[in-house]
């Protein structure tokens, strides 16, 4: 549940020219107190118009915490993901830092191809920033058994280049499976209003099995993208690996910058 004070006032007092920002409040049963209490979680938003489902990382719902959400405009998925993000570097460090001066004690983002600039952000905000899923392959990696590696679901292999795997920590020779000729794909980098969630559903669990029967010592796969978060338990499911993404980083991002009180 949100407080409609939080959803309405808060909204309308943050819409600038650049930036749109919606802060989030949660009720949760037992924890009301805590989460209006809480920093809340700065989120530097692509300028995207696709339905944003329950999971994905620009839907409050998803969160057991507060959110604070700034666009930045222009910056399209396709921009971002095939383009050139350099133009766009100064406009994502603007409306972090209208986030940090609204109370965010730490900034992440819904693109997992912002790992590229994450150094950048980190020393213009001087909070802590995750950029990227990808960022959390330095840990996964050593919890898996000797024989096995990390494997990476993207939107578009093609896109990801070493610069970014090196960016975000991900071990050298990590098996990369890209779903660039999807209907889930075409959707997002074409930022189309609508969305097939049962194809992208089917989409998503026949890449990530293609992956591991082309890799079989894949023991966990990570998603690039965050938008592919609500399909994680049906990954998990016809896979059989343990998947990780954007929720499962900035849930434990969170719980660093705001520890649970016991």
């Amino acid at each position: 549940m949100f407080t409609n004070c939080h959803r309405y006032l808060l909204a309308a007092q943050f819409l600038t020219p650049r930036q749109v920002c919606v802060i989030v409040c949660h009720l949760r049963k037992g924890r009301s107190t805590l989460a209006n209490t809480q920093a809340p979680l700065g989120i530097l938003m692509l300028d995207t118009r696709f339905p944003r489902i329950l999971g994905d990382v620009g839907n409050a719902d998803t969160w057991p915490f507060p959110v604070l959400y700034g666009v930045v405009k222009g910056a399209t998925p396709q921009a971002i993901v095939c383009d050139d993000i350099e133009p766009f570097v100064q406009d994502f460090i603007a409306v972090g830092r209208d986030l940090v001066a609204q109370g965010c004690n730490g900034i992440a983002t819904t693109c997992g191809f912002l790992a590229l600039i994450r150094p950048r952000l980190a020393a213009a905000l001087g909070v802590p920033v995750a950029a990227s899923a990808l960022e959390q392959a330095g840990q996964i990696a050593p919890m898996l058994a000797p024989d096995q590696q990390l494997g990476i679901l993207t939107i578009s292999a093609r896109s990801l280049t070493p610069a970014h795997l090196g960016a975000a920590g991900v071990p050298t020779g990590t098996p990369v499976q890209g779903m660039e000729n999807s209907r889930f794909a075409a959707a997002i980098l074409g930022n189309e209003p609508t969305l097939d969630v049962e194809r992208a559903r089917q989409e998503m669990v026949s890449a990530a099995q293609d992956l591991v029967a082309q890799n079989p010592a894949v023991g966990a796969i990570i998603l690039e993208c965050t938008n592919m978060v609500p399909y994680a338990p049906d990954i998990a499911r016809a896979t059989g690996r343990g998947v990780f993404s954007i929720y499962t980083y900035l849930r434990w991002f969170h719980a660093g910058l705001t520890p649970q009180v016991f």
